[in-house]
């Protein structure tokens, strides 16, 4: 049982290489998909076997064996391995409660800030201009979606550009884009090697509203361009707004760039990444699974309802 939940705590530390991975070798929109589901999975599973490790050294304890009518000693590893193991495990669950807690108010802050500010200026259906020398632009979710851009960058921009920056922001909407990074950011509270992968999910994102805005105005070329001059200007902008409101200035810009000014080609040879990030994320579930099933048994078997 201790072997089975120790492996959900381990695997998350093989997804930053298997993200890079998976960005190279699957479309965006997939690897965004791919690799924010198995983060979430992942995160979930680590939770679980901390918890089953806290419940393990709470029952190993005369209080919690008699509160659970325990007419037989819980058969565990060692006191030596279960005990520390519990502490360790309260101790990483409440830092993770913590920062998570602490992550969630710096986001509702700087969302309520972001809407206050998108409400001060005009707005023509879902575009808000926001007078300011700042040069920024970014999607903001909220009912309605909001695209925020300052008149800086509007300055900044050639009228195709800003097209091109409009269907660029429009497509972190439609696409739902903030709740992979808001995955991510949650993801990333519950494993420190789960950490790294945000960059990633936010990279996937970008690349994707990227092809998104490239498809729309029919110019890889003029796209790439458009994101580097809104990145190159608004590099310096300081703008309060949360972590899963998108931005085009965002991400590895040179990385994107490339990707854009390349010939889109066909299939690309994902298939060996996508295999293993399915099987890290199904043995990570099942593994998960099994060890918490092997804990209930033990814990019917302590209070005689089963046979060992």
């Amino acid at each position: 049982m201790t072997a089975l939940l120790l492996l959900p705590l381990l695997l998350p530390c093989a997804l930053p290489a298997l993200a890079r991975r998976a960005l190279a070798r699957l479309a965006p929109a997939a690897a965004l998909w791919a690799v924010t589901a198995c983060a979430v999975i992942l995160a979930g599973c680590s939770l679980a076997a901390l918890g089953a490790f806290v419940l393990i050294g709470l029952l190993k304890l005369p209080l919690f064996a008699a509160f659970g009518e325990f007419i037989h000693p819980l058969h565990t590893a060692s006191a030596a391995i279960v005990v520390p193991a519990a502490a360790t495990s309260v101790g990483v669950l409440a830092v993770c409660c913590w920062t998570l807690v602490r992550s969630v108010l710096r986001q509702g802050r700087a969302f309520r800030a972001a809407h206050t500010e998108a409400g001060s200026g005009p707005a023509a259906g879902d575009l808000c201009v926001v007078d300011s020398p700042r040069p920024d632009a970014y999607a903001l979710p909220g009912r309605p979606h909001r695209i925020v851009v300052t008149t800086a960058m509007l300055r900044s921009l050639d009228g195709p550009e800003r097209e091109v920056l409009f269907a660029h922001e429009r497509a972190h909407n439609e696409g739902g884009h903030h709740y992979f990074l808001a995955a991510a950011e949650l993801a990333a509270h519950c494993h420190p090697a789960l950490r790294p992968v945000r960059a990633a999910i936010r990279l996937a994102a970008e690349r994707a509203a990227d092809e998104a805005a490239a498809a729309h105005v029919g110019d890889r070329r003029l796209t790439a361009r458009a994101i580097a001059r809104a990145a190159l200007v608004g590099h310096a902008s300081a703008t309060p707004r949360p972590d899963f409101a998108a931005a085009a200035t965002t991400g590895p810009v040179p990385q994107r760039v490339r990707a854009l000014l390349e010939a889109p080609g066909g299939p690309r040879a994902g298939r060996l990444v996508a295999a293993l990030l399915i099987a890290c994320t199904a043995l990570s579930g099942a593994t998960t699974a099994a060890g918490l099933v092997d804990f209930h048994h033990r814990v019917e078997v302590a209070q005689g309802d089963e046979a060992p």
